[in-house]
């Protein structure tokens, strides 16, 4: 196993070119371990290539990246001992029940008594919600409950990374729903490295983003960091009451770069923008209470469209890029 402070991705100025064609341009890239780490960009933006290298599947024309502290290219074996991988397209033996293609798919893995196969069988019956279907012909299930069963084939070896390549694409609401929540799940046991274009299953479940077009990284951090535009962190606050000053000994701080104020109603609202996290969370709520004579109506960080920023990144990609340090 990895230590904790490793990362289980890193990828150094990988790239990929066909022909004159660049499907990846150099790409550096890190993912922490026991994190969900959401791969997007529209369609032809060079996700599934970053996968076939990743898996060793296809060479790099240059760079170089490590798995488990291991090169990607040289020790290709080892690695994929220790991934699952779901494809875009799932292909299973429908005539098969859930359960009989799990047991197929883990008997590549173990070696052991036909009775620890079928207890790891039933773990990942219950783990992608699928156990009261266990025994169903896989032809019978929903779009949704395959890729759920495909998660768990993925899942069967106990894989310390699990790569999927657009796990929620072809699903209707309630599929996508499902698959997302399988993932959360997966967060506690293993590293979570996913494909996507849709931007509201990135918003749900992703602790860090990175955002690929036309083969290029424009984008990558925290999904906090990512949905606080490249404005930075800003409060939205409302108040009733009388400020006393509160506006001068705001703009004290050194740790909040601007204050501005308006009066709507009764109420003045507040748009604080800060540079540093940390502190802000720690001090910010704290130094408005002080003041007696107001009271606080709402409290909150801005939040951002994903789509409008995203949108606004895809379309100015070849200007500066935001690797998440603001």
């Amino acid at each position: 196993m990895i230590s904790n402070n490793e990362k289980v991705i890193n990828l150094q100025g990988l790239s990929k070119i066909y022909k004159e064609t660049a499907a990846l341009k150099p790409l550096d890239l890190t993912v922490d371990k026991n994190s969900i780490f959401g791969f997007l960009g529209p369609n032809g933006a060079g996700k599934t290539t970053t996968m076939k290298l990743m898996l060793g599947l296809i060479k790099p024309t240059a760079g170089n990246g490590t798995i488990f502290g291991k090169d990607i290219a040289k020790e290709n074996i080892q690695i994929r001992e220790r991934i699952g991988y779901l494809p875009q397209e799932v292909k299973m033996y429908e005539y098969m029940t859930a359960r009989e293609a799990l047991a197929f798919t883990a008997r590549f893995y173990f070696k052991g008594p036909k009775i620890e196969i079928q207890k790891r069988v039933t773990e990942m019956l219950e783990l992608v919600r699928l156990e009261d279907k266990a025994d169903r012909p896989i032809k019978t299930f929903s779009g949704g409950e395959k890729q759920r069963l495909g998660i768990a084939q993925a899942q069967i070896n106990y894989p310390d990374l699990l790569i999927l390549d657009e796990p929620a694409a072809s699903l209707d609401p309630l599929g996508r729903r499902d698959v997302l929540d399988v993932l959360e799940r997966l967060r506690e046991i293993t590293t979570v490295f996913y494909s996507t274009h849709i931007l509201d299953d990135v918003e749900r479940v992703s602790d860090t983003v990175a955002i690929l077009d036309h083969g290029e990284l424009i984008a990558q951090g925290p999904i906090t960091e990512i949905m606080a535009g490249n404005e930075g962190t800003i409060y939205d606050i409302s108040t009733k009451g009388v400020s006393n000053g509160l506006e001068k000994k705001l703009k004290k701080q050194s740790w909040i770069n601007d204050v501005n104020i308006t009066h709507k109603n009764s109420q003045i609202e507040w748009s604080i923008a800060v540079n540093d996290n940390l502190q802000a969370e720690q001090q910010l709520l704290r130094l408005i209470l002080e003041n007696k004579q107001l009271n606080v109506i709402h409290y909150g960080q801005k939040q951002y469209d994903l789509e409008d920023i995203f949108m606004n990144l895809v379309e100015n990609g070849n200007g500066e890029k935001n690797n998440g340090n603001k």
